[in-house]
């Protein structure tokens, strides 16, 4: 008798989000009870909350509440049954000191494949979902709808996918938001400097016209639900975000980058399901996304806006892999990001001195983070190009880990 599906649900969080645990054991439960799938519900919990967290988790099934220790733990025995070189690096890139978006989402798909699960549904923990005619819109419904099926027997009400992708598992399912900007930076839009802010991370060559269009539609949301669209594609990595996107097979041949400090740093699977042409299901069913009051505190402010500072140095080296890439072979990855970090140095230091320049002129407490990026200034760089180094290694290293995760309990 083949074995029922199982599918990881995932929210990694270090703050209080008692709200967001009780919409997303409300989506496990809607998943188990309309498809033919044990959903297992995994918690990686960094914050000072795991004792309010658990009372609400309490009732929930198929609970994986882990917090700092006992990953560390899990991921100490995945390295030490694997046959990688570097494994106390590689320990500290799945789990290091420092917030890392993608080293997060790394450890979930560790512990997805120990926990014996093919699919992958991350979701964030400062979001809620949409109600539509009196009932939540939850977006496991369309994931799971699509994932790892062969494309061909995927329905879907657009069908954009060339004939020669059919026979290909669907790899990825997501969709985007609605509610506030994906990166906290609306106060600004009607500055001036807004502009020259965001246009920085536009790929080098680009002209003003397709600077313009990026900076209109960056960290931009999504329309309402009123009822499922869904689009069968290659999904073009501009229409999904990551707190409302599903992954099969592909998370286990390519981790995400381990930055730290650094936003964005866990997009990299979404950019290699485009440009290898893995078929991929774009639906509507947009989470709520809401930013939390400690982000609005000077403190929370200085370090949110330095770690976009530091995704826009990131995207130099990101920008050289997504130019490339047309495969999801993980040992070409690995090459494309060892090659990206011989580029002369000097380009991103510009980027750094426009940026810095960008937030003088918006003035007010945006003067403090232009003050840090130039005290800060040499170290950013240098950890730009550090984390790509990082990278190419846990490449290297994934396969083997992906492996001993399998073989190891959670």
């Amino acid at each position: 008798m083949k074995d029922r599906r199982r599918a990881c649900l995932v929210v990694p969080t270090n703050r209080e989000c008692v709200a967001t645990l009780a919409e997303v054991i409300a989506e496990a439960e809607y998943a188990a009870g309309h498809f033919d799938v044990d959903v297992h519900l995994l918690i990686l919990d960094s914050s000072e909350h795991f004792a309010e967290h658990a009372a609400a988790l309490s009732a929930a099934r198929n609970v994986w509440h882990l917090d700092d220790a006992r990953q560390r733990e899990f991921l100490r025995r995945v390295v030490g049954a694997a046959d990688v070189t570097k494994p106390d690096l590689l320990l500290d890139l799945m789990q290091p000191k420092a917030l890392s978006y993608g080293a997060c989402t790394n450890r979930a798909f560790l512990t997805a494949a120990a926990l014996g699960c093919d699919t992958v549904h991350r979701r964030d923990s400062d979001l809620y979902f949409q109600t539509y005619a009196g009932e939540k819109v939850f977006p496991i419904h369309a994931e799971l709808s699509a994932l790892g099926r062969p494309a061909r027997d995927v329905v879907a009400t657009e069908d954009r996918l060339d004939d020669s992708r059919r026979d290909l598992p669907v790899a990825m399912a997501g969709a985007s938001f609605v509610g506030s900007m994906s990166v906290d930076i609306e106060d600004i839009r009607d500055h001036d400097a807004y502009y020259d802010l965001v246009s920085l991370w536009a790929a080098p060559g680009s002209t003003d016209e397709e600077k313009r269009a990026l900076v209109d539609e960056s960290f931009t949301g999504s329309a309402p639900f009123d009822g499922d669209h869904t689009i069968l594609s290659v999904v073009d990595p501009m229409r999904v975000d990551m707190h409302n996107i599903s992954f099969h097979g592909l998370q286990e041949r390519v981790p995400l980058p381990p930055a730290t400090d650094t936003i964005g740093s866990d997009y990299f699977l979404i950019h290699v399901a485009d440009k290898a042409g893995l078929p991929g299901l774009l639906h509507n069913r947009h989470i709520v996304n809401f930013h939390t009051a400690e982000r609005k505190t000077d403190a929370g402010f200085l370090a949110y806006q330095l770690r976009f500072a530091k995704f826009i140095l990131s995207m130099y080296y990101l920008h050289f892999v997504y130019q490339r890439m047309t495969t999801d072979a993980p040992a070409d990855i690995a090459a494309l990001v060892r090659e990206s970090t011989w580029q002369p140095r000097e380009p991103n230091e510009t980027t750094a001195d426009l940026m810095e320049a960008a937030y003088r002129r918006l003035g007010g407490r945006f003067t403090g983070v232009a003050d840090l990026i130039r005290e800060r200034r040499d170290t950013l760089l240098i950890e730009a190009r550090r984390d790509m180094d990082d990278y190419a290694l846990l490449i290297d290293a994934w396969a083997a880990l992906i492996a001993a995760a399998r073989e190891t309990p959670v």
